[in-house]
């Protein structure tokens, strides 16, 4: 059919979704995957979008409208016994329903992180699915260039990330061990918490014979040696 190349097609569509907890069908917003290039990516992995004006961050969570239950794909199906009637308590009892369809604005995108991280709260989710949100709230933030509010959120992604290493929760994911410590030197490094910045980069070069991520270590052999410069400048 003549003209039909002309047309733009929409970079949003609706994808059917299934209500992980009060099982209602619901649409929620995603970008259409051949609309999203990437130009390149910040040291903690932020994607730098080519088009400014779609952000597929602002799409992640799914929010249901029917029960406020709001979760992304990293969730597990399982719901440990007595949480289903936490979440009940603390989140269905005040929910209002709303929807989270269409273009969000960056207030609604945050808003529904927010939400998702309360979800896994009461949940029991992995610290890794945790410290993986507060992380893109963080993102958006720095996009809109609100250093207060950015600097909260890595600093409470870094605190997860951290509990995430402790208990071992990154086990079975798609973040190894040394990714996941990366994270916590990188972070630290731009919360300004050098000495575990130090740490962490120091172990995850100590790593490189069994690791099998060799651009991590390089970027993190590049991230010591710039603290390693900034502690020799003179401070003024």
């Amino acid at each position: 059919m003549k003209g039909m190349s002309l047309m733009e097609i929409s970079p949003f569509y609706e994808k059917k979704m299934q209500c992980m907890l009060c099982k209602e069908h619901f649409p929620t917003t995603r970008i259409r995957s051949r609309q999203v290039r990437v130009s390149e990516h910040d040291s903690d992995f932020r994607p730098i979008y080519v088009n400014k004006d779609i952000n597929p961050l602002f799409y992640n969570v799914a929010v249901c409208p029917n029960c406020g239950f709001a979760f992304t794909e990293d969730f597990s199906p399982y719901f440990a016994p007595g949480t289903k009637e936490m979440i009940a308590q603390n989140i269905t009892s005040k929910w209002h329903s709303r929807s989270f369809g269409g273009e969000r604005t960056k207030e609604e995108a945050i808003e529904s992180y927010k939400l998702a991280y309360l979800n896994a709260n009461f949940k029991k989710e992995k610290h890794l699915t945790m410290a993986g949100m507060m992380l893109r709230i963080a993102w958006i933030y720095r996009e809109a260039e609100d250093k207060t509010e950015e600097m909260r959120y890595l600093k409470t992604s870094r605190d997860l990330y951290i509990q995430a290493f402790s208990e071992g929760d990154y086990v079975g994911t798609q973040m190894s061990e040394t990714r996941v410590q990366f994270m916590i030197a990188e972070l630290s490094w731009r919360i300004n918490d050098r000495e575990e910045a130090i740490r962490n980069f120091s172990r995850v070069i100590e790593a490189q014979k069994r690791s099998t991520e060799p651009n991590l270590i390089q970027l993190a052999k590049e991230r010591w040696q710039e603290i390693r410069e900034a502690e020799t400048q003179p401070e003024e």
